[in-house]
Parts: C-alpha cells; sequence; structure tokens
C-alpha cells in the first residue's frame, strides 16, 4: 500500500529543493548582472538595487537548503527517526535564514525614496541619461535636484523643466522590482513551513508504526 504521507513529504522536500536551485541561481545570475553595463535605464535601477542585495548569504542559504535535503534523503529511504529529526532542525534553520533575507529585503522598500538619492547622485552622466530617457524624466526631484543630464529627453533647461523629476518613476519601478523579489523569498518560507510540517506528521507516522510494530511483536504478531 502506497504510503500517502511519505510521498507527501517527498513532494514537499523536492519543493525545498527547489527553493535552493532557484536562491542559488538568482544569487549567481544576478551578481553577475550587476557588474555588466546597462542598455537601458531599467536594467540600470535593477543593477543599482541588486548593490544592496545580500547575494553571499542567498548563496550561503542554498548550500544549507541542499545539505538539509541530502539529510532528508535518509530518513525517506530507512524507517528510522533520527536522520528526519535531523533534517527537520536544519530545515528550521533555512526557514529562519530565509525569513530574515526577505525582512532584509522588504526594509530596503520603506525608504527608497529616500536611499535613492544618494545612490542616484553616485552615478556617472551616462547611467543617469539612461534612466532619464527609460522613465521620461529629468533630474532627480526635479529638473533641478540634482541638475538633469542634458540627452534627448532632456535637450535644453526649459524642455527639463517642463519633465517630471524622476524620483517618483524611478522609485515605483524599484519599490515594485523588490516586492516581487522579497514575496517570492516570503514564498520559499512557505515551503520550508510545509516541508516542517510534512516532516513533523511523518515523524508522528512512524512513531505510531514502530508503537503497533512492537505491540505486534509482543503478542507474537508481526505486522507486515
Amino acid at each position: 500500500m502506497v504510503n500517502k504521507i511519505l510521498l507527501t513529504f517527498v513532494a514537499a522536500d523536492v519543493l525545498f529543493l527547489a527553493t535552493g536551485a532557484v536562491t542559488l541561481g538568482f544569487s549567481l545570475i544576478a551578481r553577475q548582472d550587476m557588474t555588466e553595463d546597462a542598455t537601458n535605464g531599467r536594467e540600470a535601477v535593477r543593477q543599482l538595487i541588486y548593490q544592496n542585495f545580500p547575494f553571499e548569504a542567498g548563496v550561503v542559504n542554498a548550500v544549507f537548503i541542499f545539505v538539509a535535503f541530502v539529510l532528508t534523503l535518509p530518513g525517506i529511504i530507512t524507517p528510522t527517526r533520527g536522520w528526519l529529526k535531523l533534517s527537520g532542525f536544519l530545515v528550521v534553520f533555512c526557514a529562519l535564514f530565509t525569513l530574515c533575507i526577505g525582512v532584509f529585503l522588504w526594509i530596503l522598500t520603506l525608504r527608497m525614496q529616500d536611499r535613492f538619492l544618494g545612490i542616484w547622485t553616485d552615478q556617472n552622466d551616462t547611467v543617469r541619461s539612461l534612466m532619464q530617457t527609460s522613465f521620461e524624466c529629468c533630474g532627480y526631484f526635479n529638473s533641478t535636484t540634482p541638475a538633469f543630464i542634458t540627452d534627448d529627453i532632456c535637450p535644453s533647461p526649459a524642455a527639463a523643466a517642463l519633465m517630471r523629476g524622476c524620483v517618483g518613476p524611478v522609485t515605483s519601478f524599484a519599490n515594485i522590482f523588490l516586492d516581487d523579489i522579497f514575496t517570492a523569498v516570503f514564498g520559499m518560507v512557505g515551503v520550508d513551513a510545509l516541508l516542517i510540517v510534512c516532516t513533523t506528521i511523518l515523524l508522528k507516522d512512524r512513531r505510531e508504526r514502530e508503537r503497533f510494530r512492537h505491540i505486534d511483536e509482543k503478542s507474537g504478531y508481526l505486522r507486515i
């Protein structure tokens, strides 16, 4: 008879492994993308946001996830509970680690407008012009604060004065981008929580099976 509890645990375990793969892949790809030259303003904003991301923590978290997954394999194959308990503790650690990363990313969105002012002023004219072009704006708060970069969107002070500042569209784009990222991270915490629940249920099921097996052995009847 198929053990539905074990199958559910395996499914949750595979999802857990997928979160580790996604975390590692995103951390490595985004960190590489951060060092390349931007071709448009939106890409430039993403690269600037990436500079605040804890990529090292993401890689470390992915390694912990892979280790926890490996520890679940003996627990799946063998009927003992020791490996499951050990992997369960590590999954809890991974969940807390992932939650901390998600909270960190959420905090970045709270003062994005003020934070991005310093980022904007630190950029060279080329990067600021890319952002002005993509978001159709001039300057940061307005065309003079900080001063706009002359380009096709802002060809002169008179034309720039009629354009909006970049603070609104840039920070809105940045916040939406960050919202998507930390929502995905919190979703991974949900997968961790699911695996923790499945581990608890599987441990309870095996404890019950072991108790019945001992009862059957004492009564002279071994359950198959």
